[in-house]
């Protein structure tokens, strides 16, 4: 056997080789199954693991931008015509969160920690100053006591009146400021005289800045990954205590955090405090953030549809007479009873008839949709909005003479778009990471690549080993070596030869 036919050899072995290996990787995914198994090893909330840091102070910036609608037919409205608003905003903050005290509880299977948040107002990104702009709106301390009272007319009566003498009326004009940090309201001082668990100050995030809303204790996702950042408890508790089903009281999915290995298949769930109850998204559509690919998830209409339109949603009604449409949710068991009502922006996917009911509302899925970007590798969130906006009922209330002329309208004061995306210096690490995982996992498709190239180099050497043989052969043949040769007419062909000259001659 010639040296060129061992080469041929060895590369139809090797390309034999490469390719029944590479194969036999793709079908049973021995390296993704490897590199899947160790990312839920790495990403667990533990110390040292490659996401604690970052879970406990989060690297990308977070924006909070208020929109106030202001209310500019307030007589008009209180003698029977539409509302009438405009949109003011926004009124930037930088939102700086971190978790404090955190530490491991129950064998390290789970963490407790209190997130804590400050706000920095950014006056470059805001349409005016919120200390001097002002605001005419809903009188929410006002309508938080004229709906604790309603059970009482006598009560409602007598407070009717001293409301009436102190000139605190339905509605009100503060500064943006003040709405927001909080002001001194003359009727909560009267009832904070006489009753110490009344707060004077009202705001709608007063007492927010620099402070946290209660312990969380969060599963670390060590022992099982679909866990991880899970919250387990609230203010230890596991159940919520405002609504009337078990379903509804439920705490279920994270705040923040997400497992790795999302698939679009899977329901996201979000326990929100602000909202007092847990919420669920679906997969919307692929995108792209910074070159990170991105699976996008949205809450669905069904998240706060009424429960004539989704049946489970029946838990969050007050009462059966305190149930409105969909797109809308009263929190008023947990806002001290006041008149709170939660809703997307502009009332995105909620019912006609409250947009309508309105003059000045505009829904929209660009501006108003809530959603998540997640990386479904490494479970993070790679760019999000959160949009949801603070209205108040108004109706008649017997005892307050105001509020005769009045039909059941829900009205906007204001609503919140906190954005993140994240940041150059996260997505290099996460870019590193994918690109690691892609290695790893395509490992046995690089295996049939190269099979596939000797595969052609060996199909190559065939051929040319086959044009050499075909031309030895021809080159063997026999072919006259003179035209000298001549043919005899009795024995054919014959070589002549020269006589011999005899030397004596």
């Amino acid at each position: 056997m010639t040296r060129r036919s061992c080469a041929i050899y060895a590369v139809g072995i090797v390309c034999a080789s490469l390719l029944v290996v590479g194969i036999g990787l793709i079908v049973t995914q021995v390296f993704r199954t490897m590199m899947h198994n160790r990312l839920k090893k790495e990403i667990v909330l533990v110390e040292g693991s490659r996401v604690f840091e970052s879970w406990k102070r989060p690297p990308p910036p977070v924006y909070m931008e208020l929109f106030f609608f202001n209310i500019t037919n307030v007589d008009a409205f209180l003698a029977g015509e539409k509302p009438r608003v405009t949109q003011v905003g926004p009124y930037t903050y930088r939102q700086y969160r971190y978790r404090a005290n955190v530490s491991m509880v129950e064998n390290g299977t789970k963490v407790s920690a209190y997130n804590t948040k400050s706000f920095v107002f950014l006056r470059e990104r805001s349409v005016g100053d919120p200390s001097e702009d002002t605001i005419t709106t809903v009188n929410i301390p006002a309508w938080a006591v004229m709906n604790k009272l309603k059970t009482s007319l006598w009560k409602a009566s007598l407070m009717s009146m001293w409301m009436n003498s102190i000139g605190s009326g339905l509605f009100t004009t503060r500064t943006v400021d003040e709405l927001v940090w909080g002001y001194e309201d003359p009727v909560l001082a009267r009832l904070a005289s006489t009753s110490p668990d009344v707060d004077k100050i009202f705001g709608l995030m007063a007492k927010k800045n620099g402070t946290n809303n209660g312990e969380f204790v969060y599963h670390t996702g060590e022992q099982n990954y679909l866990d991880f950042g899970r919250v387990v408890t609230w203010k230890g508790q596991s159940q919520l205590t405002f609504w009337t089903s078990n379903q509804s009281n439920s705490i279920n999915g994270s705040d923040s955090a997400f497992h790795p290995l999302l698939d679009k298949k899977e329901r996201v769930n979000i326990f929100s405090p602000d909202l007092c109850r847990s919420i669920y998204m679906d997969f919307e559509k692929d995108v792209e953030v910074k070159g990170i690919p991105a699976y996008r998830f949205t809450p669905p209409r069904s998240v706060l549809a009424s429960k004539e339109e989704n049946p489970a949603n029946a838990g969050f009604c007050v009462s059966p007479k305190e149930c409105l449409g969909t797109g809308l949710l009263k929190v008023s068991p947990c806002r001290k009873g006041a008149p709170v009502v939660a809703s997307f922006p502009h009332f995105y996917l909620a019912d006609e008839k409250y947009v309508a009911a309105i003059e000045g509302m505009s829904p929209d899925i660009k501006h108003h949709q809530t959603y998540l970007d997640i990386n479904p590798t490494t479970g993070i969130i790679v760019r999000a909005n959160k949009r949801a906006q603070v209205n108040i009922l108004m109706e008649k209330i017997g005892g307050f003479v105001k509020t005769r002329t009045l039909n059941e309208t829900v009205i906007p004061v204001m609503y919140i778009d906190e954005s993140v995306v994240i940041d150059d210096a996260s997505v290099a690490r996460v870019q590193k990471l994918l690109l690691i995982v892609n290695l790893v996992s395509n490992f046995p498709l690089i295996i049939v690549g190269l099979g596939a190239i000797m595969l052609a180099v060996f199909i190559l050497l065939l051929v040319r080993a086959r044009k050499q043989k075909t031309t030895s052969e021809d080159d063997t043949s026999y072919t006259p070596v003179s035209g000298k040769e001549k043919e005899d007419p009795q024995n054919g062909t014959y070589i002549g030869l020269t006589p011999k000259v005899d030397a004596q001659a």
